[in-house]
């Protein structure tokens, strides 16, 4: 194999059809460039230039080498480009997994002020519960995930952000159980309206209730928190949700919080990580922002 040094200069002065003009952009003296030249032809066994009066002229055989060097060079430099725009964020992908509840109460504020500053970075946010979410980061098809409480895994670096708190939630056909201390085994008793058990709130919550000896047999099982709150603001049951959602409706009294003589266990936002896995300077520079 010839050093591809060599046929960086070649095309350089095949380019400039001339030897000094190839040395001036090379930054290298002409009789380097010459003797490159020369070292070329003895290694491929035929001469590639002829001389012109206004410097030197490609031979038929050096016209078939320098297409195809040119498309390699042009490749080369397509690539120097790209990755320098990269580094310097001018353009790349963060992939992100998260949740309707982790996007609206978390992250979405942040993807703004990202896409203010680095407008060309393609954001690509693959939305699921955390259980997905979890398993799409140990497949690499996301960069970063940002979920609720996950649980202990070796192959995860998890940095809590920020803390929730999972409530029931009802509205006024359940007035009499309103400023009352409530013990769980009511639940038993109550049209209950909660997430499908892909979720992490339905598990962290049945794991709860269940060492209490409570299983929660649901009127309805939706597929978001939105539509709990919906459901029960018609009072078609009482609704298991993280409070942000109905925190509007219980201001404004058409909801409100049932007491109970024990609190849910706290919960907490997460960033996770894969511990050994390389990130894109666009996935470092999102993961800086987010506090």
């Amino acid at each position: 194999m010839v050093n591809l040094e060599y046929y960086r200069i070649f095309y350089e002065v095949a380019k400039a059809g001339s030897i000094t003009a190839a040395a001036e952009k090379l930054c290298i003296s002409q009789p380097a460039v010459s003797q490159t030249i020369r070292q070329l032809e003895e290694g491929l066994g035929s001469p590639l230039f002829t001389r012109a009066s206004k410097g030197v002229r490609l031979r038929a055989e050096g016209e078939v080498l320098f297409s195809y060097v040119e498309k390699g060079i042009g490749t080369l430099l397509a690539g120097e480009e790209a990755f320098r725009s990269m580094v310097s964020l001018e353009q790349g992908e963060v992939r992100i997994g998260a949740s309707d509840m982790t996007l609206r109460f978390y992250l979405l504020p942040y993807l703004e002020l990202f896409h203010a500053k680095y407008p060309s970075i393609r954001v690509q946010v693959t939305n699921g519960p955390t259980p997905e979410t979890l398993r799409f980061l140990k497949e690499g098809r996301i960069d970063f995930g940002i979920v609720s409480s996950p649980g202990e895994d070796e192959d995860f670096t998890v940095r809590p952000v920020r803390k929730l708190k999972d409530i029931f939630v009802a509205g006024s056909r359940f007035a009499h159980l309103r400023a009352r201390k409530l013990p769980f085994a009511l639940l038993n008793e109550l049209p209950v309206i909660c997430l499908e058990p892909n979720t992490s709130t339905r598990a962290c919550v049945d794991r709860y209730l269940s060492g209490q000896g409570v299983s929660l047999k649901p009127e309805f099982e939706l597929a978001t928190s939105d539509m709990i709150v919906q459901f029960v603001l018609r009072n078609l049951g009482i609704g298991l949700v993280v409070s942000d959602f109905a925190e509007q409706y219980v201001r404004s009294g058409e909801l409100f919080y049932l007491e109970f003589e024990q609190e849910l266990p706290r919960r907490e936002f997460c960033i996770v990580t894969r511990g050994k896995r390389v990130m894109s300077r666009a996935a470092e520079a999102l993961l800086g922002m987010l506090p």
